[in-house]
């Protein structure tokens, strides 16, 4: 003890346990030294200070430490940017006897991606003591060995370094044997023994001493073993290797029993005393483990698998000794050489899914970390993407690669994909690890509703029930989620003057129209409008299109009679003469149908008829003429009735009666259609009515002009009944008939006799009346008096003067006077 005081007072360290750190920027690195054995929370550093940055971007940044190893000793605290112990560091754990011992990793900021290396250097402290690998040593040294004889001694290990580690051996309670120390190239120190004192086997067989191993530490820490020393008996010569160094290269993952080298030493003495045996010296632990060697050859084997990324060279020493107890050593280097058997290691630092489609190209989705243990080109890395995908990845940092589009991105054609990363070493041949991302786009509303047809045509009846479905729109979105939500909208116009809502409406959601009333296909036949497809978006997308609804035609009306014209109880008599021929056109019957198509197709029958031999009406175009030639047996007053049918299911009619007067002359028709057997009273109004119409026949004869205004009149007021019978005004005029049986032309004039009273001075009139103005008109409800229609061939018409045919246009309203004056049959 008063010896290992002595050393430790001699020594001059000075090293105590660093309780700070200093940061010193080297190749643009930000390096700590700590020493180990720290408690974990113990700050390292302030980070944030030390790159030059704030807390606000620590944070922003999401700044995490990145490493590809599975312990990760520190701890970066974003919120106060200082970095802390996180694990506990122990030196010789992580570097073993390396020296200086470090560790490195990155600190890694996104947006935009920044990498700050970190190097920690983790400092020594003296907390493993000097071990030797056994607790005894056992030498035989022959008696007869020179002085001055060296005996190596086994090495001890000291896990620490520098000035903690093993720094010198001590002999003690000894006389025979001095220490000499002697350090190794690569620093480690071993001691020899060597004889200074001849041995007396005969006086000492045998020798106890103690071999101490003192580190440097501060309280100093050292290991002792008992060296246990035989003497032989003569033994004078020691074995001698043929080399001091023996060097060897060896693949890594070299198989069991591989060679390696083989090692020779000589030995001149004979017998026993020259039979040498090799073996390899346990100065290093673990080291002795990984190979073999044959004790009589000297060649060494592979024990067990060498990987280089744990050693890269090897250095033993290896013995021989004879049976005398004498030996030699020497040392051995084994290059290990590398095989590229380590794929390529992919980390994941971040993944954005989903991503938006409207992130334009090169926006990163994704930070990866690839490092390949190997070295050289079995350690050179490039990394691809598999596939035809629009996405690249790009090398900014050592080691560390950014996943970004490569084009825009269309959810509608790719929602989602499989994004596979392969990494390839140099290697030969080369190693590969793949890694896939599954990504996922989001929408947005990019897409305006589409709708699969248009215009849209619908065809629905007429005098439909409000609220019927008529057709359904549809509208597909390819967006997704609410906005391919699709909304359908009535835009508003004006049809007819009425807005469009007020004939349909349409089901938002379902896209169903619908009438809002009954339509009516003589009011409306087809109506045009917009829809609108719109989507939920922000903003929202929209498209119209057209829908033409087709009103389709009932049979809901009757036909209409326009000729002969029945209003006010008038009886229509057209006049026919009694040598009138087979076929003579009588008149004609004309009716419309407010209908279209076959319902508008009008037939015309006889229905009744006083004497339905004589007339027959034309099926279609309702013409009624003779069948047969007119006799003087025919009654003068012949009833029709024809009935006008549509073509429609169920059919309308309607039916008109025409009245006939089989006659030459009018006195003939009056006899026929007048009451002969009214008392006195009718007589006295007659006459008295004869003499007013000979007192306006004189007022007209002088005033023409204001029987011009009269007949102008008298048109006014006939367009007007027109007008107000609640039908179609479509002028009709009664024809000049053809005589189609061969008898030519209706007679251009007839001549009738008015015969008055003795009290109307007794005389008569004759006048000339046009033979196509031969239809009278029969009002029971003006006391029995005929009216005369003019055709359109009246006075007004003729391009002559009317002044030139005033008796002509006297005589004619001379003649409806007197009709209008006689009573009703």
């Amino acid at each position: 003890m008063d010896i290992l005081q002595t050393k430790s007072s001699s020594l001059d360290f000075r090293v105590s346990i660093l309780l700070f750190c200093f940061v010193a920027a080297i190749s643009g690195q930000i390096r700590y030294s700590i020493p180990e054995e720290m408690k974990k929370g113990s700050l390292v550093g302030n980070v944030a200070q030390d790159l030059g940055l704030d807390l606000t971007r620590l944070r922003s940044g999401r700044a995490r430490i990145v490493t590809g190893e599975n312990i990760q000793y520190t701890e970066l605290k974003t919120d106060k940017g200082t970095l802390v112990v996180n694990e506990r560091i122990d030196r010789e754990e992580l570097c073993g006897d390396l020296t200086p011992c470090s560790f490195t990793f990155e600190i890694l900021l996104e947006n935009p991606m920044e990498l700050h290396p970190i190097t920690i250097e983790v400092l020594d402290v003296n907390d493993n003591t000097p071990t030797f690998q056994n607790s005894l040593l056992e030498l035989e040294i022959s008696e007869s060995a020179a002085l001055g004889s060296r005996f190596a001694l086994e090495s001890a290990d000291d896990a620490d370094v520098g000035e903690n580690g093993l720094q010198s051996y001590i002999l003690i309670q000894n006389e025979n044997f001095v220490l000499k120390q002697h350090v190794n190239p690569d620093g480690s120190k071993y001691a020899e023994m060597v004889l200074q004192k001849p041995l007396d086997r005969e006086g000492q067989p045998r020798l106890s001493l103690k071999l101490l191993a003192v580190d440097g530490g501060n309280p100093q820490r050292s290991g002792t073993v008992i060296i246990d020393i035989n003497i032989l008996d003569v033994n004078d010569n020691a074995p001698v290797f043929n080399q001091s160094l023996y060097k060897a290269t060896l693949v890594e993952n070299a198989t069991k029993g591989t060679h390696i080298v083989s090692v020779n030493a000589s030995d001149k003495d004979s017998g026993s005393n020259g039979m040498i045996k090799y073996s390899i010296s346990k100065s290093k632990a673990g080291i002795a483990n990984l190979f073999d060697i044959d004790q009589t050859t000297g060649s060494i084997y592979v024990a067990k698998e060498i990987d280089f990324e744990k050693d890269k060279r090897i250095e033993f020493r290896v013995e021989a000794k004879d049976q005398g107890g004498l030996k030699d050593s020497s040392k051995v280097e084994i290059e290990v050489i590398d095989v590229n058997d380590n794929a390529p290691v992919i980390n994941v630092m971040s993944f954005t899914s989903p991503v938006s489609e409207d992130s334009p190209a090169g926006t990163t989705i994704g930070i990866i970390n690839v490092k390949d243990l190997d070295s050289g080109d079995n350690g050179q890395v490039t990394c691809i993407i598999e596939g035809k995908v629009p996405f690249k990845i790009k090398s900014n940092l050592r080691n560390y690669y950014a996943l970004m589009t490569d084009a825009t991105l269309d959810r509608e054609n790719l929602s989602e994909c499989n994004i596979t990363v392969v990494a390839t070493d140099a290697g030969s041949p080369p190693l590969s690890t793949k890694i896939t991302f599954h990504l996922k786009v989001s929408d947005v509303n990019d897409n305006a509703p589409v709708f699969h047809r248009g215009p849209y045509i619908a065809f629905v009846a007429e005098n439909n029930s409000p609220g019927v479905s008529l057709l359904r729109i549809y509208a597909k979105d390819p967006d997704e989620n609410q906005n391919a939500r699709v909304s359908y909208i009535l835009e508003e116009r004006d049809i007819s003057g009425s807005p469009v809502s007020n004939y349909v409406s349409v089901n938002a959601e379902s896209g169903v129209v619908h009438a809002v009333r009954s339509f009516d296909y003589e009011q409306i036949k087809k109506l045009d409008f917009v829809v609108k497809a719109q989507d939920g978006g922000s903003p929202p997308l929209s498209s119209n299109v057209t829908v033409k609804l087709i009103i389709q035609d009932q049979n809901d009306n009757p036909p209409q009679v326009l000729y002969p014209v029945q209003t006010g109880g008038s009886v229509v008599a057209e006049m026919v003469p009694r040598a009138a021929d087979v076929g003579y056109l009588v008149t004609k019957v004309v009716a419309v149908d407010v209908d279209s198509g076959q319902n508008a197709w009008l037939s015309y029958k006889l229905q009744k008829a006083t004497d339905r031999a004589l007339f027959e009406v034309g099926l279609q175009n309702g013409e009624i003429r003779t069948i047969r030639q007119v006799s003087d047996k025919d009654a003068v007053k012949q009833r029709l009735t024809v009935i006008v049918e549509d073509n429609g299911q169920p059919s309308r009619s309607a039916t008109v009666i025409v009245n006939v007067a089989v006659a030459d002359s009018f006195p003939e028709v009056l006899s026929e259609f007048t009451d002969f057997t009214h008392d006195k009273e009718y007589n006295d109004n007659l006459t008295f009515y004869l003499v007013l119409a000979l007192a306006v026949v004189s007022f007209l004869f002088i005033t023409c002009l204001v029987v011009i205004i009269s007949v102008k009149i008298y048109r006014w007021r006939q367009s007007r009944v027109m007008y107000h019978s609640n039908l179609p005004v479509i002028p009709y005029y009664p024809p000049r008939y053809s005589d189609t049986m061969g008898t030519g032309t209706l007679p251009h004039v007839y001549n009738y006799e008015v015969c008055r009273t003795t009290d109307s001075r007794k005389s008569d009139c004759k006048f000339g009346i046009a033979g196509s103005q031969n239809v009278l008109i029969m009002d029971p409800s003006s006391t029995g008096t005929m009216q005369m229609i003019l055709s359109e061939k009246s006075i007004l018409d003729e391009p002559d003067s009317p002044l030139e045919h005033h008796g002509q246009h006297l005589s004619s309203l001379l003649v409806f006077i007197v009709i209008f004056t006689l009573p009703s049959t």
